[in-house]
């Protein structure tokens, strides 16, 4: 009798634990889930915004010094993913996944060099940021993004040539062009403001650049650009001021 009755509990255990085992293996499938969930809630910013991994944010870093120091060598020629995953110290993957190509490397240094200038035109103090007259805004604009262009002009040729068929979608040139837009449209309306924008913006060409840029005036360009936007927007006088006030605005060197 206790026999009988010992194997009934032994087989309602054995049931028990073959019922039990599923669950455990869910709870803990369910679990495992939860903790990949938290760690990609964890690469989420507060405000909603992608964080970087503190690895993928090394990573990049290596692979944009290692992207200047090429174009520094060798010009944009001497840009690719091979030479800079090697140069970077991680895997070409590493590279296109993030980059996605030589034309995504050189547009990502070119806006890590223009985010100061960005970042003065959405917050700062004008005239370069919000607050002054449009005209104002939009020649101090032209000087910030001639000095980023005298001082990156092999990058602007390897980014010109490596981005030639979808110029006008780089991320860098749309923002350029929606603030110059922006900003003659209300300084004189009756232009075409996209046009002129665009106007504006073919001279930033880094072979030219180069052309006009003697050592001994690495401002010539930038002073040049003002005395185009100048002369393409007016100021209601006959304009005998312009070089006057070109040369008050833009030293020869900074």
């Amino acid at each position: 009798m206790t026999d009988g009755r010992t194997e009934q509990l032994d087989a309602t255990r054995d049931r028990a634990e073959q019922v039990g085992a599923p669950r455990d293996r869910t709870e803990r499938a369910g679990r495992e889930r939860v903790g990949a969930g938290r760690e990609r809630a964890e690469r989420v910013g507060a405000g909603g915004g992608r964080v970087e991994r503190g690895d993928a944010a090394r990573n990049r870093v290596a692979v944009l010094r290692a992207t200047e120091r090429l174009l520094a060598e060798g010009g944009g020629d001497h840009v690719s993913i091979d030479r800079v995953a090697a140069l970077a110290g991680v895997g070409k993957g590493t590279v296109f996944r993030r980059f996605g190509s030589r034309a995504g490397l050189l547009q990502a240094l070119l806006e890590e060099r223009s985010k100061d200038l960005r970042e003065a035109v959405a917050g700062g103090p004008p005239p370069l940021g919000p607050g002054a007259p449009a005209r104002d805004r939009l020649l101090a604009f032209l000087d910030g993004l001639g000095a980023i262009a005298e001082g990156n002009a092999i990058l602007l040729a390897a980014h010109e040539q490596a981005c030639a068929e979808d110029k006008y979608d780089d991320p860098s040139y749309r923002s350029w062009h929606g603030h110059l837009s922006t900003l003659i449209a209300e300084a004189r309306p009756e232009l075409d403001a996209g046009f002129v924008a665009h106007a504006l913006l073919a001279v930033f060409d880094g072979a030219l650049i180069r052309h006009v840029t003697p050592p001994e005036d690495p401002r010539r360009f930038t002073r040049s650009v003002r005395s185009l936007a100048l002369a393409l927007l007016g100021d209601g006088e006959d304009g005998r001021h312009l070089r006057a006030e070109v040369a008050a605005r833009v030293p020869e060197d900074r």
